[in-house]
């Protein structure tokens, strides 16, 4: 084997190195090919064995090509909402075209872009396949799976409306306003109103009008006509009453306690000489009623709790012109039944939907946290709320109760929120029926002017789609006119056990082999799948330089062996001319 046994040596040298110089030719080739991942040659000795030591026998060398998929090339950011790279060992699913049948490939090009018909595709022209977002947001339950998975099409989405789900409004209002009694809440006039804007199904338009008005509650309630009283008022002297009338008050809870005018300081339990003494002997008496000066200065007596239904009055008699001479008016006040009428529970078939209360504070939009008995709780804090229907209608009708502190005195539902609940509005243009729930935890109650802080909802009108991106979690989001955007998909990152054995396929895209191991479907930010950087490329991770001294290496190495060829022959033409 000697001189020949070199001479395979010095080709297989030569074999060995045309194949180094390739793989470094097509690393330097895709140097700009975006998501390529370089090559290296691998050399490896094969040895012919000998029994005797006394000769030797030249073995070969081969080479094998090892992938460095796994290594990261430089990110470089784009101007395209829907250029995406991974930063970390995930890869983007696709496929030649939007064909079942066709074999699922992975990539890290994500130069991706909408094609005429609306799919996502690369550069390579392979259609990005990612998990669809249903209506309520969630991904398919069976995600860990590649048929999970569609084609990215984002064609369908000419416009978009997006009807109006949610408001909130920060609204104070002014606590001095003067109270009403429920009836004359009702009929109006109201003291402040103020409009906002909402979006049906169809992208209009629509005015709900909020009106507040101050009332002094769903208890019954006896509100004097007489303004501008004091408390140190004198009944006799300032106003005329007579010495000697009384006034009896009662409710279910207890009574009659008889008040009885006197000329002078009161000598016994039940006198009374001012304003002042009245309110003390009312509440003190423990008869279930409450008495105060109104904000115009009246003289209010009110039933201190209301259990719902028309069975629950303060009685006021009188002997004389007591009650008279302090603008009240004799007879049984019984509270509003809040049971029927403009504060109907809503029950199926009834027009329109009002709001719903509860047994104990009547028909409230929000359910006071602190109830009658309770030391923070505001018998004067109540207002009532009408929402009104843009045709003229009322929507939904409740009272609204606040603490003394100026806050709203709610409880908050199951979720944490303090709503108002509007269901199934027919605004009679043909758009579906709507439901809108109204943010009312900032409203407040101090002294001052009416202001709305800030009025908002998450309605909009009609838009066209204005361009469509992917963000770092993969999500793949339209964009509209109206700045509205909807969620379509979720691009999935794959990963793989050994990602470094791939079978690499044209269009710079592998394929699953038993090398690689089987593909992991997993969401941006887990196991390790890395992230989506959007309007970002990744390019190759070829460093030339390296290339470069790699290619002067190897055109050496195969000089050396065309020379070692070169030698062997020519000792071979020596070996014939021996004679």
């Amino acid at each position: 084997m000697g001189l020949f046994g070199s001479l395979f040596t010095g080709v297989s040298a030569l074999f060995a190195q045309s194949q180094n110089t390739a793989i470094i030719s097509n690393n330097i080739a895709n140097i700009s090919t975006t998501g390529f991942k370089r090559s290296e040659a691998a050399f490896e000795s094969l040895v012919t064995s000998e029994s005797r030591l006394s000769t030797y026998s030249p073995g070969t060398v081969t080479v094998n090509r090892l992938q460095r998929v796994d290594q990261q090339g430089a990110l470089q950011q784009t101007s395209s909402g829907t250029d995406a790279a991974v930063s970390g060992n995930g890869f983007f699913a696709v496929k030649r075209d939007d064909d079942a049948l066709q074999e699922f490939l992975y990539t890290r090009a994500g130069q991706f872009g909408e094609d005429s018909q609306g799919l996502l595709r690369n550069a390579a022209g392979f259609v990005m396949y990612a998990w669809p977002i249903d209506a309520n947001g969630n991904l398919p339950a069976n995600q860990g799976d590649l048929s999970s998975l569609v084609p990215a099409d984002v064609a369908f989405l000419g416009g978009l409306t997006r009807p109006t789900s949610s408001a909130e409004l920060a609204i104070n209002l002014d606590a001095t306003t003067v109270d009403q009694n429920l009836a004359a809440a009702i009929a109006g006039p109201v003291d402040f109103s103020r409009g906002i804007t909402v979006f049906d199904s169809l992208g209009s338009a629509q005015v709900l009008t909020l009106e507040y008005t101050k009332t002094y509650g769903p208890q019954a309630t006896a509100g004097g006509t007489i303004g501008d009283l004091l408390a140190t008022d004198n009944l006799i002297n300032d106003l005329g009453l007579t010495a000697g009338h009384t006034i009896d008050i009662s409710t279910e809870l207890g009574g009659p306690l008889t008040l009885t005018v006197v000329a002078g300081a009161p000598v016994v339990a039940g006198d009374v000489e001012t304003i002042n003494d009245i309110i003390s002997e009312i509440n003190s008496a423990g008869i279930g009623a409450t008495a105060f000066l109104g904000n115009d200065g009246e003289l209010v007596i009110q039933r201190d709790e209301f259990i719902g239904g028309a069975g629950n009055t303060l009685t006021l008699a009188e002997v004389g012109t007591a009650l008279t001479g302090l603008g009240l008016v004799a007879g049984a006040n019984a509270s509003d039944d809040l049971t029927g009428g403009p504060y109907d529970n809503g029950t199926p078939g009834d027009t329109p939907p009002y709001s719903t209360g509860d047994a104990v504070t009547g028909h409230t939009f929000a359910t006071p946290q602190f109830l009658p008995g309770d030391a923070q709780y505001n018998n004067r804090g109540w207002w009532q709320l009408n929402i009104v229907h843009p045709d003229g209608t009322s929507l939904s009708r409740g009272l609204l109760n606040f603490s003394g502190d100026g806050t709203m005195n709610a409880l908050p539902d199951s979720s944490g929120n303090i709503d108002i609940n509007l269901s199934q509005i027919d605004w009679n243009n043909g758009s579906n029926p709507q439901n809108i729930d109204v943010d009312i935890e900032r409203f407040s109650q101090f002294a001052g002017n009416f202001d709305v802080i800030f009025a908002d909802q998450n309605g909009a009108e009609l838009g066209l789609r204005t361009g469509v991106e992917v963000d770092r979690d993969g999500f793949i989001i339209a964009r509209f006119s109206n700045g509205a955007s909807a969620t379509l998909y979720k691009a999935p990152l794959i990963t793989f056990a050994n990602a470094n054995g791939l079978t690499e396929v044209s269009g710079t895209a592998y394929s699953e082999n038993s090398d690689s191991g089987e593909e992991n479907l997993r969401e941006a930010g887990t196991g390790g799948a890395g992230f989506v950087e959007p309007s970002t490329l990744e390019a190759s991770n070829v460093d030339l330089a390296d290339e470069f001294a790699k290619l002067i290496v190897s055109q050496r190495a195969f000089g050396a062996a065309t020379r070692v060829i070169t030698t062997v022959d020519q000792m071979t033409e020596d070996l014939l001319r021996l004679r």
